[in-house]
This record gives structure tokens, C-alpha cells and sequence, in this order.
């Protein structure tokens, strides 16, 4: 994995030139300074990721990566593992909820099916992902970072993969599986507690080696995971600005943070999901969330609804009249 570690010393930063204008602009317009909030940095944002301004949005991709995990067989979930098969068939049907949101939001849907029928190990007792496999999930997702993207969001599908996201936020950043686990599909008490005590073990198991960022991905992670982790690397790379979704996909894309200060820049937390770790994580990666709706769906449902605020802060930055456009006075120098 040493070509990943020398691609992390390569990551391209925000075009300064790019900020800069949407900054000049955002000067001009005609309101008072800040009084459009988040909305005027998130312009910002997007035309130093973009490295272009004004920011577009014009092409939007949600990117959903779907895996299955050995892990489930210790009662880890409310489902059954054939669950993540189904939910892949009603996403290819336009019968979920993302389907509805990508629709409303003008973006594109793009399904990655991941081995769905050869789940992962049973991380307690060794590594969840072959390194093979490990290298296969995070190129299907590098290929979802497609040329000519302005956006990407990405979300995941995986009946067990609460569980795994505590194990790898466990791995990176600390704490107990207590600390970590959450209701995920619903499950009861001792649901709960089978989730903690599956993350204490692979923790105990596993020890020192998940001092290392991308091998706790190996270890403890799982092919969706992994397929997020390469389609926020690749975004990256490309300058394609990036929307996480919940838990799952943020436990997913901090093993770069981890592994590399500010490698996490291009993104933003769609959400704050009601999953009980994921608040905690954000603090940690120094995330604020656009949207605090109580939602725990998974399948990029928060990533998507966010697309919304992104829009606007697009077209009131680039649509607005200047107060020299408008005829309108300016306050006094």
C-alpha cells in the first residue's frame, strides 16, 4: 500500500486565484456582509475545489457502494445480510429513498454492488478484507470519481456496517466499542451490546497493527468502506469537491485524515445522522454538518438532501446583482 502513502504527499490544495474571486464577488452583491451565512463560504468552497468560478453544479453524482459482512453472523443487526442484495434491486428499480432525492436534486445515481455475495471475515478473529480485496474495493471506488464531476456525494448500503464504522472510528481515533455503537437498523439492548462487544474484540484482537490508518481499513473495515475511501482519494485528486454522507461514509473517508492532515478539505458532512458515534467522529475530523434532520437511512439519503443547500449557495452567488449592476448604494466607506 506504499503507492497510496506517496499519493497522500501529492494532494493538490484549494486554487487560491479561484477563492479569491468568489470572495471579491461576494463583496459586491447586494446584501450585507455575511448575512447569507454558510451559504457565502460554501460558494467559496466550491470554486477553490473546483479551481474555477464561478462554482457550477451542473453535473452531481451520488455514488452508493454496497457490501456484506461476516461480522453479522454474531446478531450485530436488526436484517438479515440478504437485506443489502434487495436494497441494491430497489435502488435499480428507483424505489428507495435516494432515488426520489437524486431525482429532486438534479443528480445522477450510481450504484456499486461490492462481491455482495462473499461477505467479509468476521473481523474478531482476523482481517475483515484480503489485501486483493482491499485494493479491488478502493479502485471501484477511484472509478466512481469520474471526469467532469462538479460534485460527488457518497453514501453506502450494508447490513452490518454500523458496526464495522464503530470498529474502524474505534481503530483510529480511540475508546471502546461502548463509545462507538449505536441502534444502527434498530436493534434492541442486547443488540447493542453484541455491537460493542464485537468492536472491544476486534480491537483486542487486532492491537497495535491498527495503529496504521489504511491497514485498520484492511482489518476491521469493509468493501464499501474501502470503495468510499478510493472515491474520496480520487476526488480529490481530480478537484471534485466532495458531500459525505452519515456514520458509514465518514468513518470511511477519515482514514485519510488520519493518515494525512487536511487530506479531508475537498469535503463536507452532508449530515449529522442519529447514529450515536457520528457526532463525535465529525468533532473530531472538525466537520460541521450542513443538515441535522435525525436521519439514519444510510444509502447517501443525507448527502443528497444536502445537494439543496449547495444549490442555493451556488445560485445566489453567481446570480445576484453586484451593487453596481443593481443601481443600489453601497454603505459608506
Amino acid at each position: 500500500m506504499r503507492d497510496f502513502s506517496e499519493r497522500l504527499k501529492r494532494l493538490p490544495g484549494p486554487d487560491e486565484a479561484s477563492a479569491a474571486a468568489a470572495a471579491a464577488r461576494e463583496a459586491r452583491l447586494t446584501k450585507p456582509p455575511g448575512s447569507l451565512g454558510r451559504l457565502e463560504s460554501l460558494a467559496a468552497w466550491l470554486s477553490a475545489w473546483q479551481a474555477r468560478h464561478p462554482p457550477k453544479l451542473e453535473r452531481v453524482r451520488i455514488a452508493v457502494f454496497a457490501g456484506n459482512h461476516g461480522i453479522v453472523a454474531r446478531g450485530v443487526s436488526a436484517y438479515p445480510p440478504e437485506v443489502t442484495v434487495q436494497m441494491v434491486a430497489n435502488f435499480r428499480a428507483g424505489g428507495a429513498a435516494v432515488n426520489q432525492l437524486a431525482r429532486a436534486m438534479g443528480a445522477e445515481l450510481v450504484v456499486t454492488p461490492l462481491a455482495l455475495e462473499t461477505p467479509t471475515a468476521d473481523f474478531t478473529g482476523g482481517p475483515a478484507l484480503s489485501e486483493g480485496d482491499l485494493r479491488a474495493a478502493l479502485a471501484a471506488g477511484e472509478a466512481a470519481a469520474g471526469a467532469g464531476i462538479d460534485l460527488l456525494c457518497v453514501g453506502e448500503m450494508g447490513i452490518g456496517n454500523t458496526t464495522v464504522a464503530a470498529a474502524l472510528a474505534a481503530a483510529l481515533f480511540g475508546g471502546s466499542g461502548a463509545d462507538w455503537v449505536g441502534r444502527g437498523t434498530g436493534v434492541d439492548e442486547a443488540g447493542l451490546a453484541r455491537k460493542a462487544a464485537a468492536v472491544d474484540a476486534a480491537l483486542a484482537h487486532h492491537g497495535a497493527a491498527l495503529a496504521d490508518p489504511l491497514e485498520a481499513l484492511h482489518r476491521v473495515g469493509g468493501r464499501e468502506l474501502a470503495a468510499i475511501a478510493g472515491a474520496v482519494l480520487r476526488a480529490r485528486e481530480m478537484r471534485i469537491p466532495v458531500v459525505l454522507d452519515g456514520f458509514v461514509a465518514t468513518a470511511a473517508a477519515a482514514v485519510w485524515a488520519k493518515a494525512r492532515p487536511g487530506a479531508l478539505d475537498h469535503c463536507l458532512a452532508g449530515h449529522c445522522s442519529a447514529e450515536a458515534g457520528h457526532r463525535g467522529l465529525l468533532a473530531r475530523l472538525g466537520l460541521v454538518p450542513l443538515l441535522d434532520l435525525g436521519m439514519r437511512l444510510g444509502e447517501a439519503s443525507g448527502a443528497a438532501a444536502a445537494i439543496g443547500i449547495l444549490r442555493a449557495a451556488v445560485a445566489t452567488h453567481a446570480g445576484m446583482a453586484t451593487f453596481e449592476e443593481a443601481g443600489v448604494s453601497d454603505k459608506p466607506q
